[in-house]
């Protein structure tokens, strides 16, 4: 696995941004960046340390499937851990086998810092090989939808 950072500035409040991101205001501010992945992505679950969360979506042919994750850490308006441990197969979890294995225990670590009103949100993300060129593609279109959201 590789480790990927990704960072944008927004002019708003570390809290606007944080409460904006995990969509925990309004489900939909998480729908509308996350788009940028999957049209239809959402979660199910809780934002607390140590909550199972899943990540969630449709794929071309209306499957569902995503990604089973626990929160590893949540200081509000500060930081948040995620670590992946498993995948959603329709309604099955899978947390074993060779498809888990080659990133399970990956974490995404959100960060979120501010300064004089104007908060820098960073991603560092465990990714598998095969997938950093779509990270670095995808990851700067979903924080500029980010950005947007945010500073409406």
């Amino acid at each position: 696995m590789k480790k990927l950072k990704y960072q944008i500035d927004v002019n708003a409040t570390a809290e606007t941004a944080y409460r904006a991101m995990l969509g925990l205001d309004d489900k939909k501010t998480y729908e509308q960046w996350t788009a940028e992945f999957n049209p239809t992505s959402t979660y199910e679950g809780s934002w607390d340390k140590g909550s199972k969360i899943l990540f969630v979506g449709t794929d071309k042919d209306g499957k569902r499937g995503g990604m089973i994750a626990e929160i590893a850490e949540n200081i509000p308006n500060k930081f948040v851990s995620i670590r992946h441990y498993g995948m959603l197969d329709g309604d099955k979890e899978i947390t074993e086998g060779p498809e888990v294995e080659k990133w399970a225990g990956g974490l995404e670590n959100y960060s979120f810092e501010e300064n004089n009103g104007i908060t820098t949100v960073t991603v560092e993300v465990d990714a598998d090989n095969e997938f950093a060129d779509y990270f670095d593609t995808t990851w700067p279109k979903a924080f500029e939808k980010l950005r947007e959201i945010v500073e409406k």
